[in-house]
């Protein structure tokens, strides 16, 4: 063989065998996954069957089923019969378990009974990257992703999907009777083979158009005008890199900007991420401790009272606003060339002229008030450049004072939204990849929200040792 490292002989007997604790290293990170398991409460999390039962089959502990599951999906296992695969010849698993090989049906059935005691045991993983001095507090990124369900975009309808679907099944029940008559007029008295194949295709077609309808009959009563056959809860949403979107979930999830640590996290069926701007920033304070924060976020969740609503809990929130006036697009003036000025409530405009509060309306829940000087607009020589009516109106919300504060905010933070994008996109790229193509694997919004959990703590656990490591990580757990 040459003079390359000699293997051991497969056959060779040992006096005293390798005991697995000498497989497993002290800088293995299966050793913060068993430390971290150790030191919770399970019982008081409200996980199941803590204490076993005086009779029956004994069952296994579930701080085992919790480990294993954590290691998976730390190791991008997140299907319980690979999972039961890996407990029978992995190593680290066998000094992780004590040699425990639930079978696959256990080990899902863990995960589905026990999904709140899952979401709180993640969330306390952040209490131990604080004790690290991993988690600054101060400002936190939050974004929101679209993660793919267990249903096809066949499998979810709305309405103009149904019409469509129905139209070309019509369309072909139509052409195969064409062709039925056809036949019908050629027959030579004996049943031909095309006939045969004809009728069958009508009745399939038929039966097609029937499950349509009944649909149709579903579709009638859904809140949302959505409906998802194979995952109930999963919706479509609307994406950049797809053109017919994805059909699942909207992950959000709060990062601290000093170490990268996902300190929040939430699932919605929600296509938009406009609604979840409080949520998360609370979510965040309220995981960081911190008195004051600030949230960055991107123009998605820009929305009046959300961000009013985030200065009066002590959150500071940095959201650009999304340009949706199309003035700047017709080659006029947009709103931000006309100037507020709050001791007399007008806005001064690009050529000088006073706008005056003329009067104000609901809209949407919301106190609209309207500004405009028809007299000056209608003697301005710049008039072509402002507007193509009568006169320039702007209009503005009553708390809008609270939206202009945060622009000067940002204008004097012009890196705002470069340090949201490198703390906050990255986790997802990361967590898309460790789960691969098909994302979630479970079916309804609370058993998806506790895989999301389950794949941010087993980031989280990454990030802990990355930085501080295993020693450090085990001595904040245990400490």
């Amino acid at each position: 063989m040459g003079r390359f490292v000699e293997a051991a002989d497969r056959h060779q007997a040992s006096f005293l065998p390798a005991c697995l604790e000498d497989y497993v290293g002290p800088d293995n990170p299966v050793r913060v996954i068993d430390a971290f398991v150790d030191e919770l409460d399970l019982a008081q999390l409200g996980f199941e069957r803590v204490q076993p039962a005086s009779t029956g089959r004994p069952g296994y502990a579930p701080g085992v089923m919790l480990k294993l599951y954590v290691y998976g999906y730390l190791h991008q296992l997140t299907s319980s019969r690979k999972l039961e695969r890996e407990a029978g010849r992995n190593i680290e698993l066998m000094w992780l378990t004590g040699k425990l090989v639930p079978d696959f049906k256990t080990i899902a059935d863990f995960r589905h009974d026990n999904s709140e005691g899952i979401k709180v045991a993640c969330h306390r993983f952040v209490a131990v990257c604080r004790v690290l001095g991993l988690v600054g507090g101060g400002m936190v990124a939050i974004d929101g992703s679209r993660f793919r369900a267990v249903n096809t975009h066949e499998k979810n309808y709305t309405k103009g999907k149904l019409a469509r679907r129905k139209a070309h099944v019509e369309e072909s029940i139509a052409r195969y009777l064409a062709e039925l008559e056809e036949a019908d007029s050629t027959d030579t008295g004996v049943a031909s083979p095309r006939i045969e194949r004809l009728t069958e295709r009508l009745a399939s077609l038929r039966g097609r158009l029937g499950e349509l309808e009944e649909i149709g009959r579903q579709l009638e009563t859904a809140a949302d005008g959505q409906l998802s056959l194979t995952d109930p809860d999963a919706r479509a949403m609307a994406t950049g890199s797809d053109h017919r979107g994805v059909v699942g979930y909207n992950v959000q999830a709060a990062v601290d900007t000093k170490h990268h640590i996902v300190v929040a996290n939430a699932v919605t069926n929600r296509g938009h991420d406009r609604s979840h701007l409080l949520e998360m920033a609370e979510a965040a304070k309220a995981a960081t401790g911190a008195p004051e924060m600030i949230a960055l976020a991107d123009r998605g969740y820009y929305e009046g009272e959300q961000i009013r609503a985030c200065a009066a809990a002590g959150i500071t929130p940095m959201v650009p606003k999304p340009i949706t006036s199309p003035a700047r697009a017709r080659g006029f003036w947009g709103k931000q060339a006309f100037i507020y000025q709050p001791d007399t409530d007008t806005y001064r405009c690009p050529a000088g002229q006073q706008l005056q509060n003329r009067f104000a309306r609901e809209e949407a829940g919301k106190l609209i008030k309207f500004y405009f000087n028809q007299k000056a607009c209608g003697a301005c020589s710049s008039r072509s450049s402002c507007t193509a009516g009568k006169e320039k109106r702007i209009r503005r919300w009553e708390h809008e004072a609270v939206l202009d504060a945060m622009e000067r905010k940002l204008d004097a933070m012009p890196d705002a939204m470069a340090v949201r994008r490198c703390t906050v996109e990255h986790v997802f790229g990361t967590i898309k990849g460790w789960m691969g193509a098909t994302h979630f694997r479970t079916r309804g919004l609370n058993n998806v929200t506790t895989e999301a959990s389950l794949a941010i703590l087993a980031y989280n656990i990454k990030r802990a040792i990355a930085v501080a490591g295993v020693g450090s990580t085990i001595k904040a757990i245990t400490g």
